[in-house]
């Protein structure tokens, strides 16, 4: 059987992109003494999802690629929003992922002293000031990029007084959103956060790294160049709503070089870059950690790793092997592009990894009894059956069969069509890994369902080979009816029923909502089934891959079963779910 544990394998090789070709010509040149120092840095405030998923595996795959490392940063600071349990939760899917950041952990709460510091570095040098203005009354000085913003009325205040009142506001004197800390740089730049953005705010919230400590905090545009530059980190890469922040950070890394705070390492001064990419979108989900905690908080799914979302944890939930997601991203790509990625993708990558690694086993979904009328009522024997035909060294187990089976309903047809190939009245198939049957007649109920399909089978086709090589091209699958494991299924599907939830803007996403995305049903399995473990993984044959739930199984249990994916792409050919 298949567990979730998988080597730590490297990301395939990603040569072609342009951040690649980027991070290749600085260390061709010897820029930072050739060497490559990245870093991950997710704000603890929200479950991972696969969107960060591509960011891991681009910012450690390229530290692979160039024998250098990647940092784990919490870039908490936002004191109101984050907590233990969403740092603890980012550690162990990037783990699961595959990626190990070693002793390279680091938290922007750490350096808040440091941040402080160049903070009131920035005032005495007069290129900080303390402003009163509200949020409303900013909106106007600010103006818009075509035409210059208004200078606020304390942007030359003079360092001494800015600097008292910094003091102030870190001493709690004055109220949340009644004073903050402006960079003075450029009110009549194009780019309107470049004019005298705001770099620190009050905040009379505990951090849940840092406790009462602090009642200002720095914004993430100031903080995170000074972690990256206090780290030494060469290459920082970010999705492309940050490209035009890119002038603020340069800013920032001016100002820490002249205050002589950049690392200097083997003789080298570090002085961090950064480049853009185009985030990860996916059909029929959303990925915004504001919208998906509207999706838990008001109970449309059962927590952030239901295995319905696209969180990390939910999809490990459902049963997505970690190297399907990595390769996944890697074959989306890195580009500049904004784009759409099809959901059928991931699917599809999801299948192939575990087309190779999940073992087969026979199950029921709808029931209906077949009985071979030529069968001794007592006897029973058992079969050969292939554990992975993509792998021999899975092996073979043993399938009892008897005289009573179940097989699908929907594999008999009253008048079939012409290349309708399983159960008829006078039509021979094959019983997957037993033998040749044919039927013969069928019993119905009063409303005209079949109850039960009655035939005989060929006693010198054991195996499923016909004796003198004729043709049988229906094959069905089946369960024996005394042997059979009852064992509950949860049936998952897409989240929303459109590819764009968001297509009406995001207050209203909800009224996209996948009223069929889960089904609870009872299947009928082989015995081998209830041994499986919780965490493994099973492909149902002809009905999909599966996935021992690791939090609703137990061990001296039959297993709960969430369905992965499904062997095909359903939703490709049925147009009206689109």
């Amino acid at each position: 059987m298949n567990s979730d544990k998988q080597e730590n394998t490297n990301t395939p090789k990603q040569q072609g992109h342009f951040l690649y070709q980027w991070i290749a010509a600085d260390v061709a040149a010897g820029k930072n003494g050739g060497n490559v120092v990245t870093r991950f840095p997710p704000e603890p405030n929200g479950y991972l999802h696969i969107g960060h998923a591509k960011a891991i595996c681009l910012d450690f795959g390229m530290a692979e690629e160039f024998n250098g490392r990647c940092h784990l940063r919490m870039d908490d600071t936002n004191p109101l929003k984050e907590s233990d349990e969403y740092a603890d939760n980012i550690k162990y899917d990037i783990k699961w992922l595959g990626f190990d950041w070693g002793e390279y952990f680091y938290s922007a709460a750490d350096m808040f002293d440091q941040m402080y510091q160049i903070a009131e570095n920035l005032i005495i040098s007069g290129q900080a000031y303390v402003c009163s203005l509200s949020q409303e009354e900013w909106k106007e000085y600010r103006g818009v990029p075509t035409e210059p913003g208004k200078e606020s009325p304390a942007r030359n205040t003079s360092p001494e007084e800015n600097l008292a009142l910094f003091r102030r506001m870190k001493a709690g004197e004055f109220a949340d959103g009644t004073k903050c800390l402006r960079a003075k740089i450029d009110m009549s730049s194009p780019n309107i956060h470049f004019r005298d953005p705001v770099i620190y705010r009050i905040m009379h919230a505990a951090h849940y790294h840092t406790g009462d400590k602090w009642c200002i905090y720095p914004m993430y545009d100031f903080a995170h160049p000074i972690e990256d530059a206090l780290e030494g980190v060469t290459h920082s890469m970010c999705t492309l709503e940050f490209e035009v922040h890119r002038p603020l950070y340069d800013w920032v890394i001016d100002r820490m070089d002249e205050m002589g705070m950049l690392v200097i390492r083997n003789g080298n001064k570090i002085r961090p870059q950064q480049r853009e990419f185009s985030r990860l979108s996916l059909t029929y989900t959303v990925m915004s950690k504001r919208l998906l905690l509207q999706l838990v908080e008001n109970n449309k799914v059962d927590g952030w790793d239901d295995p319905r979302m696209p969180t990390i944890c939910g999809m490990r939930r459902r049963g997505y092997p970690p190297m399907a997601i990595r390769n996944f991203c890697d074959s989306v790509g890195i580009t500049k592009f904004i784009s759409t990625t099809d959901f059928s993708l991931l699917e599809e990558t999801v299948r192939a990894e575990l087309n190779r690694t999940a073992e087969r086993r026979l199950a029921v979904f709808n029931p209906v009894k077949l009985i071979i009328d030529n069968y001794p009522e007592d006897q029973e024997e058992f079969f050969d059956a292939v554990n992975n035909p993509e792998d021999e060294s899975a092996g073979t187990r043993k399938i009892p069969f008897s005289r009573e089976l179940y097989v699908e309903a929907d594999d008999y047809m009253k008048d079939p069509p012409r290349k309708f190939f399983r159960l008829a009245i006078g039509k021979e198939v094959r019983l997957r890994y037993a033998c040749l049957f044919t039927c013969t007649h069928v019993i119905e109920d009063d409303n005209g369902n079949v109850t039960e399909i009655h035939g005989v089978m060929d006693m010198d086709s054991r195996g499923g080979t016909a004796p003198d090589g004729r043709t049988v091209r229906g094959t069905i699958h089946w369960v024996s009816a005394k042997h059979a494991v009852e064992i509950p299924v949860r049936l998952y599907d897409r989240l929303f029923t459109v590819e764009d939830p968001l297509q009406d803007g995001s207050s209203n996403f909800m009224k996209y909502l996948n009223e069929d995305s889960i089904n609870e049903v009872k299947a009928l399995a082989e015995p081998s089934v209830a041994k499986f473990k919780p965490g493994e993984h099973v492909q149902f044959e002809r009905s999909g891959y599966f996935f021992a739930d690791p939090e609703d199984s137990r061990p001296d249990n039959i297993p709960v079963f969430n369905r992965t994916t499904t062997l095909r792409d359903s939703w490709a050919k049925n147009s009206s779910k689109k």
